[in-house]
């Protein structure tokens, strides 16, 4: 039997786990690896890169970012999060504002201290990264087009430590990258629909409370159909191996996606868009593993 103690303590970390996004970081933890792995180091032993102490150190350098991100954020978000996820704000408001600061301030110092163990250039890249989140969630994340864009490049940013890492330039990783960021770009926005109340509440200038919920599908639509260039691209200009079942399925969640997008007219509909997109871009990081499975192998032993 846990006592009142151990129960309050248990809450505490649950509470800390949900304000940091414990979940997402660690799939950031797992893409990176896998991209790192699969896609930008294919050329050297699984188990090189898997031990590689340089990777790990950049690998927790991101998670420690990535987590203080989610505590500035969820900082300047809490009076919005109570009106659009009251559930969670209420665990969230377990833990006080300045132990979530002090916890965000020792993320970030112990993120540009494990970047200083690979080089200058690591330290002053998670610095700039480390700003960027905070100016995001200080300023821009209440602006239209730019909110979005800002927060869909945020995301992206931890891949480009390992990428510059690793200082692969072939083509075919920018096209997933530029397919990585266009689902991102729509599930932001698709957040702003879904967190219309909330926004509004608070006097946030999202693209849906500026221009309209119709504006919003739009450009929805737009960008799910521009996803079909780097879909085209992968799938008859690069070696993919079984991971073209991905795009293929993707493309009919996008069809569906978008049918039910006009159709969607409450936040319930919009969370099930965003969750539609979320599933999408984990079941992207995991299909990378389809690339070339006998090679992969190969390369284990």
């Amino acid at each position: 039997m846990f006592s009142r103690k151990h129960k309050h303590i248990l809450l505490k970390f649950f509470s800390m786990f949900s304000v940091v996004r414990g979940y997402n970081v660690l799939m950031v933890v797992v893409a990176q690896y896998v991209t790192a792995v699969y896609i930008l180091a294919h050329d050297k032993p699984v188990r090189e890169v898997v031990f590689d102490l340089n990777l790990f150190m950049l690998v927790l350098a991101s998670s420690a970012t990535i987590a203080g991100g989610y505590i500035i954020n969820n900082f300047y978000d809490s009076e919005k999060d109570l009106i659009n996820r009251p559930q969670k704000s209420m665990l969230d408001r377990l833990i006080s504002q300045n132990v979530k600061l002090s916890f965000y301030f020792v993320l970030n110092l112990l993120a540009v201290i494990m970047a200083s163990y690979v080089s200058f250039k690591a330290v002053v890249f998670f610095a700039l990264y480390i700003f960027g989140i905070w100016f995001y969630s200080h300023k821009l994340k209440k602006r239209p087009f730019i909110g979005n864009l800002t927060s869909a490049v945020l995301t992206i940013t931890p891949f480009f430590a390992i990428f510059m890492y690793y200082q692969n330039f072939e083509h075919v990783i920018f096209v997933h990258a530029t397919y990585l960021f266009l689902i991102i770009s729509m599930r932001e926005l698709t957040k702003d629909l879904e967190n219309i109340p909330g926004d509004l509440a608070q006097g946030y200038k999202t693209i849906p409370i500026v221009y309209g919920e119709k504006y919003s599908k739009i450009m929805l639509t737009i960008l799910a159909l521009l996803t079909l260039v780097p879909t085209y691209f992968l799938l008859s200009k690069y070696h993919i191996g079984h991971m073209y079942y991905f795009f293929y399925f993707t493309m009919f969640l996008l069809a569906m996606f978008l049918v039910l997008l006009w159709n969607s007219n409450s936040k319930k509909h919009y969370l099930i868009l965003h969750n539609i997109l979320k599933f999408i871009i984990i079941s992207g990081v995991l299909s990378v593993l389809l690339i070339d499975v006998n090679v992969v192998l190969n390369r284990l032993f």
